[in-house]
């Protein structure tokens, strides 16, 4: 874990300044993110990689050089590298990059050089940042703005997540699991909600909101902040940053928000709501996706928006053509009769949200969740809430929980949590073991079943394998 200590914004560095540019574990959502950005941008960009990651076809597409092995030789003609919180100090090619005298930067002291004399607007939250970093890209995108932007997801048939625009706004995640969003100089700061989370970074939770009022504060003087009225977490941060002299502009269904929700409507084709800003009406605004929260989530993208002087009826249209992120909500296929999401939720409130509108989706059909928990200590210190939440699923399917560099000791992890699962024994199970779950869901699965992988981001890559077991069964079965 790093130390935002260790961290200095960019200043007036830019993303031509850093020369060539090698990042390590490319393949990442978003390292990937960053390299295209580079990439788009005509900057000079390698990495490495130990597997063959989805991205990495479309980075080599845009002239990106990908070795397949962590090697001190692939820093020959490179002057910056760049690391995430997820690369160990002491790895290979970082010893190397510091014995060579070449400039060393966090993932985000990068990004915070591409975003140099751009007009930032950073999304953040402990739910829902990348729907709301994608819809706010869309909206300016349908506005005429070709703004820049980094995803932690894929925007859904545009295949992207990041992009150099030529106008004058940059949206991009702003991540505060590792405190490194504190290096951002935002002109607009989005906070989508404020729970306990990455505690193990934070402390408490009067700690992470302490961070996240610290991150509000460093916006523009010209700039605002934009937040939800309903969310408990943020009532403190909406009062401080008022007192402060801060503006702060607020959506939700409470009657005190800027942007006022009403009516909200989620069925499987997606959700509505009617909107009023400053009591004025704006009419009906519709999402092709699912659920309340994502009615939230595209609640912030328009209150911005319309802050930031985009006409409403360029707001609507892109909302009503909002195609999705992939991981969120994404549709893999259907097989035997079976039909096959993927959904990145791993704290309780994600999939908690996430499975109650699958079961709008599944309808008469039974909602089967295989479930792979993300990071040791979250399993275990939000495990009663995480259990609570997937006893929604008519069935369960629990992985060993994915914690690169974590310990797990004795009674944490994947076992502990089946157990505390409320569902009869023959309705959920530990599978530890990554070939043996689509058998298990196979045999757990009939047609018209739902089945959503969800959690850490390796289970993203078990979709497809599921749709080939039930599609084998299927025919098994003519």
């Amino acid at each position: 874990m790093i130390s935002s200590s260790e961290l200095t914004p960019a200043g007036e560095l830019t993303a031509e300044d850093l020369g060539s540019v090698h990042l390590i574990g490319i393949g990442g959502v978003g390292m990937g993110g960053l390299a295209r950005l580079l990439l788009t941008r005509g900057v000079p960009v390698s990495g490495s990689e130990l597997r063959e990651w989805p991205a990495l076809a479309a980075l080599r597409a845009l002239g990106g050089t990908i070795h397949m092995s962590h090697v001190a030789e692939n820093l020959d003609g490179v002057d910056t590298v760049v690391y995430s919180t997820a690369i160990p100090q002491d790895h290979l090619e970082l010893v190397e990059a510091r014995r060579r005298g070449l400039r060393i930067m966090h993932r985000s002291e990068a990004l915070a050089a591409a975003m140099t004399n751009r007009q930032t607007i950073a999304v953040a939250g402990t739910h829902g940042k990348t729907t709301t970093t994608s819809i706010m890209t869309v909206i300016l995108q349908h506005a005429g703005q070709d703004p820049s932007f980094v995803i932690g997801g894929e925007i859904s048939e545009a295949g992207s997540n990041g992009h150099h625009g030529t106008g004058p706004h940059f949206v991009a995640e702003a991540d505060e699991s590792d405190k490194s969003f504190l290096i951002y100089r935002p002109h607009v700061a989005i906070i989508t909600n404020i729970e306990a989370d990455h505690l193990n970074n934070w402390g408490d939770l009067d700690g992470l909101k302490a961070g996240f009022l610290e991150f509000a504060s460093l916006t523009d003087d010209s700039g605002f902040v934009v937040t939800c009225a309903d969310d408990p977490g943020t009532e403190e941060l909406i009062a401080a940053l008022r007192a402060a002299g801060r503006t702060v502009y607020t959506y939700g269904e409470s009657p005190s928000a800027d942007l006022r929700l009403s009516d909200v409507v989620s069925t499987v084709s997606g959700v509505r709501y009617q909107a009023a800003l400053d009591g004025e009406s704006l009419g009906e605004i519709k999402l092709a996706l699912p659920g309340r929260h994502m009615g939230l989530n595209s609640a912030a993208a328009v209150l911005t928006a319309l802050r930031l002087g985009m006409p409403l009826d360029k707001i609507t249209e892109a909302l009503a053509s909002f195609p999705g992120v992939r991981r969120r909500f994404e549709r893999k296929g259907i097989a035997a009769g079976v039909r096959v999401y993927d959904e990145y939720a791993y704290h309780p409130t994600s999939v908690k949200a996430a499975l109650l509108t699958l079961r709008e989706v599944a309808g008469d059909g039974k909602l089967l969740v295989v479930f792979q928990p993300y990071r040791v200590y979250r399993t275990r210190d939000l495990q009663a809430e995480l259990a609570e939440a997937l006893s929604i699923a008519d069935q369960t399917v629990v992985m060993e929980v994915f914690g690169p560099g974590e310990v797990r000791q004795p009674g944490e992890g994947g076992v502990a949590l089946t157990a505390a699962i409320d569902l009869p024994a023959d309705r959920k199970v530990f599978v530890p073991d990554w070939e043996d779950v689509p058998a298990e869901v196979v045999r757990r699965s009939r047609p018209g079943d739902v089945v959503v992988t969800m959690g850490a981001p390796p289970i993203s890559l078990m979709g497809d394998e599921l749709l080939a077991a039930l599609a084998g069964e299927g025919e098994s079965g003519a």
